[in-house]
């Protein structure tokens, strides 16, 4: 590996904390996605048994509406949940691989000294 400035070392070790910082806050997201996608199937699991009236919230205000639409209302919002899991799931991916390739090189020039004058 040819040898790395102290700036460039700086650099990269920077990028490093950034991405766990990333990544951490990707995994909180992730994790409220996830409660929030259960959340609408235990909404929905509800509702399918109701017999009598059903209310949704709508912007903060409750209104009567029939099964149907609350199940399907459920069911759009559970889907919605799933895109963006998928999404947010890859974005977590691709930055821990980055993090990962960020720590090997790391671990690499102090490994091989290069970082000595950068400490």
């Amino acid at each position: 590996m040819p040898q790395q400035s102290e700036q460039e070392i700086e650099k990269m070790i920077k990028d490093y904390q950034t991405t766990q910082e990333q990544l951490r806050s990707y995994a909180i997201q992730l994790e409220q996605l996830k409660s929030q996608k259960a959340e609408f199937e235990r909404a929905n699991a509800e509702v399918s048994k109701a017999t009598g009236k059903v209310y949704i919230s709508v912007g903060g205000v409750i209104v009567e509406t029939t099964k149907e639409k609350a199940q399907q209302d459920l069911k759009e919002r559970s889907e919605l949940s799933d895109t963006r899991i998928q999404s947010m799931t890859k974005q977590f991916n691709d930055l821990r691989a980055r993090e990962k390739t960020l720590n090997e090189k790391i671990t690499q020039i102090y490994k091989s000294g290069q970082a000595q004058g950068a400490q």
